[in-house]
């Protein structure tokens, strides 16, 4: 079989771009070897590797656990089962946490708590482009943990990791708390896509109404984030007017979809 042989292959269950994406993991080159190479002969091991994997895709196996990598923001992460993957809904949370931290306390250092950080994408992202905050990250998953501190490790920068179930080890004040918490309906991961079904479920279920992390936080978060300080939260699609309703003067960001995405809201805010 022929690299280009390969390539044919894997389009049938994935895009032209994710077909080099699993060739070049496989072959461990770069694209500019397929490029150059298209009509070279691969081993019969590296065959049978596709094959494999392409089984499990069919399957509904995220294609990143195979390959264990995805891109967040221009920041390369690497991902197992043990980690939700890192979408692209979730740069529209990061990227407006950036506007706010910039905007309000300049080249100030800032204090950051990332809840629920399960890969460290956010946290490490904050920390990567904003290199003067101080930022921490928490969860419940010790494995998840495990995962974000070899991310920090690859991207170069420097997270203080807690163990923790929510608020319960955090034990400071933040400028900024970001999260994206488990939000889908018990109910309803069932009936998500099975690629999505493959990925942890403590990460994705968010009790029989979705709403069970963000009514944690509404009780609890006014003795983590200081005076001023200011929460953002990611939410499902269909979740900005119920998560809003829990904290009082939010208002609520959409993505580039224009689906509810962010909710923010300000300490300084409360009556």
């Amino acid at each position: 079989m022929t690299i280009k042989q390969a390539l044919n292959i894997a389009k049938q269950d994935l895009d032209s771009i994710d077909s080099k994406v699993l060739i070049r993991y496989i072959l461990k080159k770069e694209n500019s070897y397929l490029i150059t190479n298209i009509n070279d002969e691969i081993s019969k091991k590296d065959e049978q590797e596709l094959l494999r994997a392409l089984e499990k895709i069919k399957n509904g196996y995220p294609l990143q656990y195979i390959t264990h990598h995805q891109e967040f923001l221009g920041l390369d992460f690497e991902v197992n089962e043990d980690v939700l993957i890192p979408q692209p809904d979730t740069e529209v949370l990061v990227e407006n946490a950036i506007k706010i931290i910039l905007d309000k306390y300049s080249n100030k250092e800032v204090k950051i708590l990332d809840l629920c950080t399960g890969s460290g994408a956010i946290a490490i992202s904050l920390k990567k482009y904003l290199p003067n905050a101080k930022v921490y990250a928490s969860d419940i998953s010790k494995k998840a943990i495990d995962i974000a501190k070899i991310n920090a490790e690859k991207n170069c920068v420097k997270i203080n990791f807690i163990n923790s179930n929510m608020f319960e080890n955090i034990k400071e004040k933040f400028d900024i708390i970001v999260t994206n918490p488990p939000y889908i309906k018990t109910d309803e991961i069932e009936k998500l896509s099975r690629n999505v079904q493959a990925e942890p479920k403590l990460a994705l279920d968010g009790g029989k109404d979705g709403l069970e992390f963000y009514k944690i936080i509404a009780k609890e978060v006014k003795k983590y984030l200081n005076e001023h300080g200011t929460l953002l939260m990611e939410i499902g699609f269909d979740q900005g007017k119920v998560v809003a309703e829990l904290f009082e003067n939010s208002k609520c960001i959409k993505d580039y979809a224009n689906n509810d995405r962010v909710v923010i809201w300000n300490h300084s805010q409360e009556k």
